[in-house]
């Protein structure tokens, strides 16, 4: 599949993929654990994760776990979360995926150009997710958006904080949280993208506050979550569901509108337009 601005297979290959768990990359032995977990796609991690010295180590791992997938192994596509552009360890992460064929796609780290995601599309012929997780980064969106084999964007907050010098875990750090939702959210929209991914939730012990966050992230249009413990994963989906109560208005909406063919009427009091059609499609669909 060709990944090329404008592309609505973008958008249609990323509906179901709400959950993107990592694994490091030096615990190759987690990744069947981690599909296992019921996790819509399985990120191995070839940066944060691996110190610098562990980095040829954990490729060769990987490698070793790929080529023995047929006689060990069901073999279910992997995304790989790569170095940033202009590494050492990034071209060597890119020849490591030329070796690895049928990977689902990479992520590459601390996206800031362009041209960057472009190169790694053209290297490897993956569709590729930017991590925006610096202030340049985050002011180049609107262009990296055009590249040419982008498919989403995320982004990792607290490397941005730190950057911004932003304080995490305050109102402050919050409100500037929704403000980058927000901008990936827009301009996803306007160059066809799939929905942003949101950044991943820190303390996974912390089932409330998870919920709390999906909430969030979803009802403002993002289209998943990255995790970083398979627990994490069930929550997330669960919070994901709709209530019955939704769904039966849904339900409804729909059944009145094809029986009338009217293009606005009420429903227990409240207006039913174009717009809670539309919603009430897309919620059933689901």
């Amino acid at each position: 599949m060709s990944f090329v601005s404008g592309d609505n297979s973008k958008v249609e290959i990323f509906a179901q993929n709400n959950t993107w768990l990592f694994v490091p990359a030096t615990r190759i032995d987690r990744i069947e654990k981690a599909f296992a977990s019921g996790a819509a796609a399985v990120i191995v991690d070839l940066e944060d994760a691996v110190a610098q010295e562990g980095k040829a180590q954990a490729r060769e791992a990987l490698k070793n776990y790929y080529d023995d997938q047929n006689e060990k192994h069901t073999y279910q596509p992997i995304w790989l979360r790569i170095n940033r552009a202009g590494t050492e360890a990034f071209f060597e992460d890119l020849a490591l995926c030329q070796q690895m064929p049928k990977l689902a796609g990479v992520l590459l780290a601390k996206a800031e150009q362009a041209g960057d995601i472009e190169h790694v599309y053209q290297f490897t012929g993956l569709p590729v997710i930017a991590l925006i997780e610096s202030a340049t980064g985050l002011y180049q969106i609107d262009s990296m958006a055009k590249a040419t084999g982008l498919a989403a964007f995320s982004y990792g907050f607290l490397d941005l904080c730190n950057d911004l010098r932003v304080q995490v875990g305050t109102p402050s750090a919050d409100l500037i949280a929704n403000q980058i939702r927000y901008q990936f959210i827009v301009v996803s929209k306007v160059h066809k993208l799939a929905p942003p991914i949101d950044t991943i939730y820190p303390d996974f012990n912390d089932e409330v506050g998870l919920r709390t966050r999906v909430q969030l992230w979803s009802q403002m249009g993002m289209s998943g979550m990255l995790c970083i413990h398979p627990k994490q994963v069930a929550t997330v989906q669960q919070a994901l569901q709709p209530t019955d109560k939704a769904l039966e208005f849904a339900k409804r909406v729909i059944e009145e509108y094809e029986r009338s063919g009217q293009a606005v009427f009420k429903i227990e009091g409240e207006m039913v337009d174009a717009p809670v059609i539309e919603r009430s499609r897309q919620l059933l669909a689901q």
